[in-house]
């Protein structure tokens, strides 16, 4: 049994963020899906892992964490392999760190209001914002763009010339806005077009995207082979 649990639904944008980092990381890990397990919300274990309702747990031995980026902090840390995503020296640590504080305070917050209402409130039947609110959320995401498009001028990724957790805690954002009117917005930045380009097609992201069109993969994805629990 693989002593990395995770909780939740690959579907998930932090979910997915975690999986992303799992499988750079090569670790093998159990994925228990809240959206299939019945009846696993009214659990006492769940809620004692679930204090605040979050949506994702993460469980390693006694260790115990529910936020994405915590977790993806924790692992590139915990887990050393080949793939180093944390940075090797402290300058290089300190602006994968920094920039990791740019995707939460000023990527996140415009990107994830678009998410929700343009690519999941179609999808569930939800109303969406009114247009003047999805306007100035992608003005605020243009202008955070338009910085990493200039920072991609100097270096292959954010904080530097290789792939790291910078660049990763980008991903599931980014993934359903392309599938939204603003595709047009990375598109249209050549630098971002070319870096969105390469950390989407890296064979990391590729299983996260597979077990999200089809659970039964999971398995069948080496070398971190996750398993799905679920209930009758």
């Amino acid at each position: 049994m693989a002593s990395v649990k995770l909780f939740g639904a690959p579907t998930s944008t932090e979910v997915a963020r975690v999986l992303a980092c799992l499988f750079e990381k090569e670790i093998d890990f159990q994925l228990i899906r809240i959206d299939t397990f019945k009846g696993i919300q009214r659990q006492p274990d769940f809620l004692k892992l679930q204090p605040t309702g979050q949506a994702l747990t993460f469980e390693h031995g006694d260790k115990t964490l529910v936020d994405s980026r915590e977790i993806i902090r924790y692992v590139a840390k915990k887990f050393p392999n080949k793939k180093n995503l944390a940075g090797r020296g402290m300058l290089e640590m300190a602006s994968i760190e920094q920039w990791l504080q740019t995707d939460e305070r000023s990527f996140d917050p415009p990107s994830s209001f678009l998410v929700f209402h343009l690519a999941f409130a179609p999808a569930l039947g939800l109303m969406p914002a009114e247009e003047k609110e999805i306007s100035k959320k992608e003005e605020d995401l243009k202008r955070v763009l338009d910085i990493y498009e200039q920072q991609l001028r100097e270096t292959d990724y954010l904080a530097g010339d290789e792939f790291s957790l910078a660049d990763l805690s980008h991903l599931p954002n980014a993934h359903y806005l392309m599938g939204t009117r603003c595709a047009s917005l990375f598109n249209s930045r050549k630098k971002v077009k070319k870096w969105w380009d390469k950390i989407s097609g890296r064979d990391a992201w590729k299983k996260v995207l597979a077990m999200q069109q089809d659970p039964s993969t999971a398995a069948n994805l080496p070398p971190a082979a996750a398993t799905a629990a679920g209930g009758d």
